[in-house]
C-alpha cells in the first residue's frame, strides 16, 4: 500500500480525492464534470447514475498498491459504465498520451545521426501499430460484445467469450519497457539530456496507466462480465 495514498469513502467529499492527476483523470473518464461544491462521493455518483462501489473500486486500483478488486457488489448495470470508462482512456491515449509521447522523440532525435533516428522511429512506430491493432480489437470486437450481452442481445450462436479477449490480451507495457530502455542505455550522447527526461517522463506516465488499464480489465471486467455470460 501506498503510504500517501488517500484514504476515501462514500461519504468522502469528492473534491477531497482529487490529490494528484491519476484521480482526475478518472474523473473525466466517468465524464463527471469539476464544481462539487461540498457534495459527497455518493452524492455525486447518484447525479450521474454510477455505482458509487465501481467509483470507489476504480479509485483504489489507482491509489494503492497490489489492490485487489472484489466484484462481489457489482452488477450487470455497472458494465456499461465501466466500457464507457475504458473507451474514454482510449481516447486519451490516442489524443493526449501516445501525441505527445512521439512529439518528445522527435524533439529528442533532432541532434542524433540518421542511424539512430532510423532505429528509434521503427521502433516507435511498430509500437504505435501494436497499440492500435490492441485497442481495435477491444473497440471494435470485445466492447461491442459485451455491451450485447448486457443488453441481451447475445445470439447463442456467437462463438465469442470473455475468456477469448482474456487469452488474447496482450501485454503491451512490454515493449514500452523496451523503449524506455533504449532511451536510457543507448541513444548516443548527442541526444539531448534534458529531451531524454522529457520522454522518460512521457513513457512513465503511460506505464503506470497502461498498468492500471490492465489491473480495471483484467480484474473487473472481465470476472464481471464472466457472471453474466
Amino acid at each position: 500500500m501506498n503510504d500517501n495514498a488517500p484514504i476515501f469513502s462514500a461519504r468522502t467529499k469528492m473534491s477531497e480525492i482529487i490529490t494528484d492527476s491519476s484521480l482526475l483523470s478518472i474523473i473525466e473518464r466517468l465524464n463527471i464534470k469539476l464544481g462539487f461544491g461540498e457534495a459527497s462521493i455518493d452524492e455525486i455518483c447518484h447525479r450521474h447514475g454510477l455505482s458509487t462501489e465501481l467509483f470507489l473500486m476504480i479509485c483504489k486500483v489507482y491509489s494503492l498498491e497490489n489492490f485487489k478488486p472484489e466484484i462481489a457488489h457489482l452488477t450487470r448495470d455497472d458494465i456499461p459504465k465501466l466500457i464507457g470508462y475504458l473507451q474514454r482512456t482510449h481516447q486519451y491515449w490516442t489524443e493526449s498520451f501516445f501525441p505527445n509521447l512521439h512529439s518528445n522523440i522527435h524533439t529528442m532525435l533532432e541532434s542524433c545521426d540518421e542511424t539512430s533516428k532510423k532505429m528509434l522511429n521503427k521502433f516507435y512506430d511498430d509500437y504505435d501499430e501494436e497499440i492500435q491493432k490492441h485497442l481495435d480489437y477491444e473497440e471494435n470486437t470485445v466492447f461491442p460484445y459485451i455491451l450485447s450481452l448486457v443488453n441481451a442481445e447475445q445470439k447463442k450462436t456467437c462463438e465469442f467469450r470473455i475468456r477469448n479477449f482474456e487469452e488474447n490480451h496482450s501485454n503491451i507495457e512490454e515493449k514500452l519497457h523496451d523503449l524506455k530502455n533504449i532511451v536510457i542505455k543507448y541513444l548516443p550522447d548527442s541526444a539531448p539530456q534534458q529531451s531524454r527526461i522529457n520522454v522518460l517522463n512521457e513513457i512513465f506516465k503511460i506505464e503506470n496507466d497502461l498498468c492500471k488499464h490492465s489491473v480495471i480489465e483484467n480484474k473487473i471486467l472481465i470476472p464481471l462480465v464472466s457472471k453474466y455470460e
